[in-house]
């Protein structure tokens, strides 16, 4: 390698095609293909629930930890996702940024690049948004239209036609909690079906023009006024110090009665003791967790998975048939300048969280 040349390390599962995109940003690249060399070692540091659910049975390449060790040593830009080494920092001299091919910030307080002097960016805003955006109008429609009802019909082989008490989604309410490409995605969508979009936003800048198919945007500390007026929410925030158990017990109760909730975010955005309190009560008429709390180490808490007015999924809303991911064409964009010598987009700041 030439002293000009550039080494980018890729250690999440990128197609064939994202390390030849990466490649032709500019010749003084280097990509060095490390896919797979890290799973033994994610087999042992990281929870056995994550193993099970990021990695299955699958192998990657077989290494040792004097080779993972050298191509650590050696990269001054990565590409990661999700598993990643948690002591990556201590064993990447050479590390100038590292790409989260994930949108979430918060997958990385595991490790110890949280907080360090290295450059992180996310994939934040150009994830799956329309599919993300897709789950939660499903999820409002699954409860809104009674289909939990059905399930319980067939456990019985019998009808039971009273409690299905459809409503219609036109002219309801839905607020969007956290407003950024999921939370636009998801506004834009529910306006489309004849639905009112009211949303919240932690910085608002004045003059900011409204997304696509919301009415009213207002500052984080107007969330309880808001969900006052709605009868539908969807969680689309960063989970950070500051939203961790944002819908508490205040924010539940602010709820009009059968409000259908649905977290396409972070587990840990809802406080799910205040949760299954406020479902015991009968105050929300459904909930749709595609995320709940310690995810990446355990399964749900069980009264909420098997609650029938709950239903949970295995963080598969950003899923779908087409694969419209754009975190690695924001990758080649902020390689690009960062050879330039320009700022790179959704760099993390600490202090924020995301």
């Amino acid at each position: 390698m030439s002293s000009g040349d550039i080494e980018v390390l890729v250690i999440v599962r990128a197609a064939d095609e994202a390390l030849r995109r990466i490649a032709a940003v500019d010749p003084r690249i280097r990509v060095i293909d490390g896919r797979g060399w890290f799973d033994d070692e994610y087999r042992e540091s990281w929870p056995a629930w994550s193993v099970r659910r990021y990695l299955g049975a699958h192998f990657g390449a077989i290494s040792s930890r004097q080779e993972r060790d050298r191509l650590l040593a050696s990269a001054e830009v990565i590409l990661g996702g999700w598993p990643f080494p948690l002591d990556l920092r201590a064993r990447s001299r050479r590390l100038r940024w590292f790409h989260q091919l994930p949108a979430g910030a918060s997958n990385l307080l595991r490790g110890d690049l949280w907080g360090s002097d290295v450059t992180v960016t996310t994939s934040r805003g150009y994830g799956n948004t329309r599919a993300m955006a897709e789950y939660v109008l499903a999820a409002f429609l699954h409860f809104a239209r009674g289909l939990h009802h059905a399930s319980h019909d067939r456990e019985q082989h019998q009808f039971d036609h009273r409690a299905y008490r459809p409503v219609l989604l036109r002219d309801k309410t839905a607020c969007v909690v956290g407003t950024g490409g999921i939370g636009k995605a998801v506004g834009e969508l529910c306006a489309g079906v004849g639905m009112r979009v009211i949303g919240t936003r932690r910085h608002l800048r004045p003059g900011d023009a409204l997304p696509a198919g919301f009415t009213r945007i207002e500052s984080a500390d107007r969330l309880h006024s808001l969900l006052a007026e709605s009868e539908f929410v969807a969680i689309c925030c960063q989970w950070t110090p500051e939203t961790t158990d944002l819908i508490g017990r205040e924010a539940l109760t602010a709820m009009k009665p059968n409000t259908i909730l649905a977290n396409v975010a972070r587990g840990e955005v809802i406080d799910e003791d205040a949760l299954i309190a406020a479902l015991g009560e009968g105050r929300l008429g459904g909930v749709a967790l595609d995320v709940y709390v310690g995810e990446f180490e355990r399964e749900p808490d069980r009264r909420l998975w098997d609650h029938d007015r709950v239903i949970i999924t295995p963080h598969v809303s950003a899923a779908d048939d087409v694969g419209q991911h754009r975190g690695v064409d924001l990758f080649c964009a902020n390689l690009r300048a960062y050879l330039d010598g320009r700022p790179l987009t959704n760099v993390i700041d600490w202090t924020r969280g995301y």
